[in-house]
């Protein structure tokens, strides 16, 4: 048995939270994984997991487990990084992962600068907006919107993004313009996936109001009901760096600005660890305060 791999596999599905859901993400056959963890569990003599029809659990032996194997591979990741000499200049490999949009309009350009500034660090991206595993994944830095829950990560707050709603003045002249989260029900919406459906949430006098347009438009992505509404075809509900240049121009027009939620926060999360990788200091330090600028600027759309 490779018990590196194996722990690595057992990882996997405590994140996963199944064995099914980790044979998917590892790409491995189910009875593969499957094994791998009945060959730990013989090897140590104790049941690591509990099995369910549809999902795991750890047992107490299994949780002290797998905080050892996270520590592991931690200590394994320095190693490496050690041996590359990344500890000695700023230089290697800087693994980031960010939301797709954030990435996109917000990060990017930011990197450009930073590339230049060191020519010896070289950047691989990973654009989603599911949740990817630092430690497993080999991931130096996440950039993060929203309430954290990772207990594991080292967090930095670097400013917070907003939800808004917003319509073209165009739908608005043909249609009206709400006055309240109680006519949405009465308009067309540019919504996106399941994501969106969730932001439909507002807030007045410390009551929580849940109110959404009819679809009028669906798409998978943020840019694609935001090209909607543009297109006059319907309100939609976006974050404020996905929509701040059509503010500006005057694209889109913010609605309902006495009924919005509060700020949602955005942080810089990386492994806790004693030493950092100069490649991960310089970055930190360098990003940081441009990301909070950033954000700052934001605030202030009209």
């Amino acid at each position: 048995m490779d018990r590196l791999d194996a722990m690595q596999v057992l990882l996997a599905v405590v994140d996963a939270g199944s064995l099914s859901a980790a044979s998917r993400a590892l790409n491995a056959p189910l009875p593969n994984v499957s094994r791998r963890v009945a060959e730990l569990e013989q090897r140590l003599g104790t049941k690591l997991l509990i099995r369910t029809n549809r999902n795991v659990q750890l047992t107490d032996a299994g949780r002290d487990y797998v905080d050892a194997i996270r520590e592991v591979m931690a200590q394994i990741d320095v190693a490496e990084r050690r041996a590359s000499g990344e500890y000695l200049a700023p230089r290697g490999e800087l693994a980031l992962t960010t939301s797709i949009e954030f990435g996109r309009l917000v990060v990017l350009p930011l990197l450009m600068d930073f590339l230049e500034d060191y020519p010896e660090i070289t950047v691989s991206i990973t654009s989603t907006d599911g949740r990817v595993q630092l430690v497993e994944d080999h991931i130096d830095v996440a950039i993060r919107i929203g309430q954290l829950s990772d207990s594991v990560l080292f967090a930095v707050k670097v400013g917070a993004v907003v939800p808004l709603t917003c319509a073209s003045p165009t739908y608005l002249a043909r249609k009206g313009r709400p006055s309240k989260p109680a006519d949405l029900p009465d308009h067309d919406g540019a919504l996106f996936g399941k994501l969106n459906e969730g932001w439909w949430k507002y807030e007045y006098e410390g009551q929580t109001i849940e109110a959404k347009p009819r679809p009028r438009v669906r798409g998978n992505t943020a840019s694609a009901s935001i090209t909607a509404a543009l297109s006059g075809l319907g309100i939609t509900r976006a974050l404020d760096f996905q929509v701040a240049e059509h503010l500006r121009s005057g694209a889109l027009v913010r609605i309902l600005e006495d009924y919005e939620v509060g700020p949602l926060p955005v942080h810089l999360l990386y492994v806790r660890q004693g030493l950092l990788p100069l490649k991960l200091r310089v970055f930190l330090d360098w990003i940081a305060p441009r990301l909070r600028q950033r954000l700052k600027e934001l605030a202030d759309l009209p």
